[in-house]
């Protein structure tokens, strides 16, 4: 590595070696030089930096290019954990590339991703020699045979470059798993495409991974094991939506899906499919694997007891007993209409009383297989099927581990709830139980922010109304009275007031009205048409995003306009690149398009918001929170519902203007944000300059029609 003076604000100069491979497109950003002194800072204390960087700011270059400096100068590696697939691709695709490229230094950069995403050669060439008794549908050969015609083409080997599966449960067959590992004694280990990446990854001086994979890692560490290597800075980049993921992980879950795609793939539920029939015994063998097999089925029938114990639990709770609704903080009519689908019931200490038995002998189930599967593993078995088996053995063990936590309830502070998907309680498709901390913040404080690293916690949006950072501090345990923090907002550079509209319907009627979803329908389809296209309309329910869908539909297409609709017309990586490439497209959208969407030009010149985004109060996790914060003494809904509705605002805002030339319309359909007292603060969230249009009857709407202005 050659010894050179590493200075990032020269790099970043107007007349710099970034600026020369950006040409036309690189832009002076006094912002991106002040967030880049305090990542510098940050990392050279080890301590801790919050700090809110509009759009345009630049930030990853402001915490790349420190970084960098800490691999170069102090042989140091530092982790790079976003939420979505979008930023980590623009990192490691366009962003470290070019700095590479520019800069006269030499760092090795890393995508990290889990094990599971990789492909195992072995286990696809075992699946695929046994796939009559394995598979028994068309679908499931089909999908088998997509893996293998990839597994000859792949370069990395991970679900990121396999093509749509006919049934996605087949990848589980092929897939790496810890479990079965045979290491360095493995046929295949030359080819191994996770062994190759975990051996770039402990080479590597810049990882860069999600928000999943960091904080599982933060949980194994816990237990003294981890995922990543060793590593000195942390930069948690949409640090937004840290703490859900976080709580995610520090919780638990056990779901019928996990359950039966094990003892399905042990044995089919006709005997004949699976792996244990297909298993080749020594004949001083085979009583030991009947005897498995009738484990599975004992496994079988005590879980069916015992999900069918809870499907009848919630449904025998009413809708009002699940939830406590707050006024204006909701779905309203919406959360109704959602009981049919999903049913969330709090009260898991009731159910696990009622399902003690069954879950006892579920859990007593679970472990002797295990413990079956371990008895035949240690039998005279190909290596290959004693590791299989061991795998087996392993997910057995953790079932019964993961329900026997959640029946004990033994973790203070966390909320235990169960779920059920479908028509109806006593139909559900699926069952769900959960478990997960009501506040992560003590165990960030404890597991992240105490120990010898650097933490930067970064966002286009973290601070609240009047740029305070108290609520997202609090929430993720971060102690802003310490020496060690520092806290930092920096506004956009570029100019809202001038490059985008506001307009407020105070048209709309109520939520619960019966007309409310006709007259929304009406208003998306006219504010869609005025710009012609090139329209996010964001929802914060599924229900009431399908039947808007439904109304407009055929009046968009008649209209020569494009719908693409979130779980309708494609995964969201489909409809987001539709909506890119098709002029006059409009795309609805729910949570995951209120974020980390990055659509420039004018392809995106409309936004409208049709609900402001409070969380449904009756998810289980956000009414424990409010509960918590009720017990100490203050108001739940401005403590706890507004500020993080602020904040989701100020992302669905943000789609809007991604560069200096964008310009276009953001349009709210809920009237709560100038009728109501707390509306002030969403407009507080905005940027400087922004005022709302309001929309007061018929011929506002129309005006505002005419008054559109092309980018």
């Amino acid at each position: 590595m050659p010894d050179v003076d590493f200075n990032p604000h020269a790099l970043l100069a107007r007349d710099g070696p970034i600026a020369r491979r950006l040409g036309d497109l690189y832009e002076p950003r006094p912002q991106q030089h002040a967030m880049l002194d305090a990542v510098a800072r940050t990392m050279a204390d080890r301590s801790t930096l919050l700090v809110e960087a509009g759009t345009g700011v630049g930030k990853s270059f402001a915490y790349l290019l420190p970084a960098i400096a800490r691999v170069v100068e102090h042989k140091e590696r530092v982790v790079v954990a976003t939420n979505t697939i979008a930023l980590q691709e623009q990192l490691i695709d366009r962003d470290i590339p070019l700095l590479r490229a520019a800069l006269p230094v030499e760092f090795s950069a890393v995508l990290v991703k889990g094990r599971g995403n990789y492909l195992s050669v072995r286990r696809l060439m075992l699946a695929s020699r046994r796939q009559e008794r394995l598979f028994a549908g068309a679908a499931e050969v089909e999908s088998l045979h997509t893996i293998e015609d990839w597994a000859y083409e792949t370069r990395d080997g991970t679900l990121a470059t396999l093509p749509t599966l006919q049934r996605m449960s087949v990848w589980e067959k092929a897939q790496s798993d810890a479990g079965n590992c045979m290491g360095r004694k493995c046929p295949t280990y030359d080819k191994c495409f996770y062994q190759a990446a975990r051996r770039r990854m402990q080479r590597g001086d810049l990882l860069i991974c999600n928000h999943a994979l960091f904080f599982a890692d933060l949980a194994l560490r816990k237990a003294g094991a981890s995922l990543l290597p060793e590593h000195d800075h942390v930069v948690i980049d949409e640090a937004h939506a840290a703490e859900d993921v976080a709580c995610e992980h520090f919780g638990l879950s056990l779901t019928t899906g996990r359950v039966q795609r094990l003892l399905a793939t042990l044995v089919s539920k006709g005997g004949k499919r699976g792996y244990l029939p297909n298993l080749r015994v020594p004949i001083d063998v085979v009583s030991a694997l009947d005897g498995t097999v009738h484990m599975v089925f004992a496994a079988g029938a005590a879980a069916d007891d015992f999900f069918a114990q809870v499907r009848r639990f919630v449904a025998d709770v009413r809708p009002q007993q699940s939830a406590r609704r707050k006024r204006d903080a909701g779905e309203s009519g919406q959360s109704r209409q959602s009981h049919a689908q999903t049913r969330r019931v709090r009260d898991a200490a009731a159910l696990l009383d009622k399902a003690a038995s069954e879950s006892v002998h579920m859990v007593e189930a679970f472990r002797k297989l295990a413990m079956a599967l371990r008895q035949l593993r240690e039998r005279d078995l190909p290596e290959e099927d004693a590791f299989e088996i061991n795998a087996f053995a392993q997910r057995a063990s953790a079932i019964a581990g993961d329900l026997e936590s959640l029946a004990n309830q033994a973790e203070e502070g966390s909320v235990y709830w169960a779920q059920a998907d479908g028509a109806h309680g006593l139909r559900a498709r699926s069952v769900c139980l959960r478990s997960s901390p009501v506040d992560i913040g003590p165990t960030l404080r404890e597991s992240l922010f105490s120990q010898d690293r650097s933490v930067v916690l970064t966002s286009a949006t973290l601070a609240g109304a009047k740029g305070s950072f108290s609520h997202v501090a609090a929430r993720l345990g971060v102690d802003l009275d310490e020496d060690a923090t520092e806290a930092l907002l920096l506004d956009s550079p570029f100019d809202h007031a001038q490059q985008s509209q506001l307009f407020v319907d105070l048209t709309m009627p109520d939520p619960r009205a019966p007309a409310y979803l006709d007259a929304l329908a009406e208003r998306v389809f006219e504010h869609a048409l005025a710009t012609q296209g090139g329209a996010f309309g964001l929802f914060t329910s599924d229900a009431t995003m399908r039947a808007v869908a439904y109304r407009v539909r055929e009046r968009m297409l008649d209209a020569g306009l494009t719908l693409v609709v979130q779980g309708v017309d494609g995964a969201r990586s489909e409809i987001l690149e539709r909506f890119r490439t098709v002029h006059g497209c409009v795309l609805f959208g729910l949570a995951t398009f209120w974020q980390g969407v990055d659509v420039r030009g004018d392809m995106l010149r409309n936004v409208i918001i049709t609900r402001l985004p409070f969380d449904p109060p009756d998810r289980p996790i956000v009414e424990a929170r409010l509960e918590r914060i009720k017990e100490q003494g203050r108001d739940p809904f401005f403590a706890e519902s507004l500020p993080r509705a602020v904040l989701r605002f100020k992302q669905g805002f943000g789609r809007l203007i991604r560069s200096a030339s964008d310009a276009g319309r953001v349009v709210v359909l809920d009237p709560r944000i100038v009728t109501k007292g707390y509306g002030k603060a969403f407009l507080r969230a905005l940027p400087e300059g922004v005022e709302p249009r309001i929309i007061n009857n018929v011929q506002d709407e129309k005006d505002t029609a005419l008054e559109w202005r092309e980018p």
